[in-house]
């Protein structure tokens, strides 16, 4: 029975560990860099995501760190799961994943805010989950015109939509899908401090206003 539990444990450290470095990938910087854009640290916010990357003024570029950023996450639950055929592993790898975005170490663990990863891996756990904190986000971001603030309220909406018994979009009552969800709302909360502290003032640019 130890033996089997030392397994287990060992096919979950080997998830994490390929989530983390496959999810730490930092593709903003690499594809500003390689599209003439500069160091996307060095513009706006600093921020690695799609969004800052945006301010580079290459649309093209922020749409493939879009993509890259989501698929990422995606692409290390689905092959976690494919690979040791356990949901669970799956749910680690994507969480490593999740938390290689946001702390790589290539980067001294200065990452980005992570909802394109955050999204990409809800859309891997289960579709009709980023379904629904998809169309979460858009309600909020068309209704108040903050960017953040949808991302926020889709993040703490995802954990309460893995516990709902919506049989019709077949959402499966999964302990792992749950903690997952619950994990990644965390760190997009911790992660976008400074965002609820200007929403809290105020003080955050909305959707499609020119930034200080």
């Amino acid at each position: 029975m130890q033996d089997l539990a030392a397994i287990a444990l060992g096919t979950l450290a080997v998830a994490a560990a390929g989530g983390y470095l496959l999810g730490s990938i930092p593709f903003g910087v690499i594809l500003t860099r390689l599209g003439g854009a500069g160091d996307v640290r060095n513009i706006g916010s600093g921020n690695i995501g799609a969004t800052n990357v945006l301010r580079t003024g290459r649309k093209d570029l922020a749409l493939a760190t879009l993509i890259l950023d989501a698929g990422k996450g995606a692409a290390a639950l689905l092959l976690a799961r494919w690979l040791l055929g356990s949901e669970l592993a799956g749910a680690v790898a994507g969480g490593a994943a999740f938390l290689g975005h946001l702390f790589p170490v290539w980067l001294k663990f200065k990452g980005g805010k992570g909802v394109a990863t955050f999204f990409g891996l809800l859309f891997a756990a289960h579709w009709p989950l980023g379904l629904m904190a998809g169309a979460t986000w858009l309600i909020v971001a068309f209704a108040l015109r903050y960017s953040s603030l949808a991302a926020l309220v889709a993040a703490a909406a995802a954990p309460v939509f893995t516990l709902l018994p919506v049989r019709a979009l077949g959402l499966p009552t999964s302990a792992g899908l749950t903690a997952l969800a619950v994990f990644t709302a965390l760190l997009i909360y911790i992660r976008h401090h400074e965002n609820i502290g200007r929403l809290l003032k105020g003080a955050e640019p909305r959707i499609g206003a020119s930034r200080a």
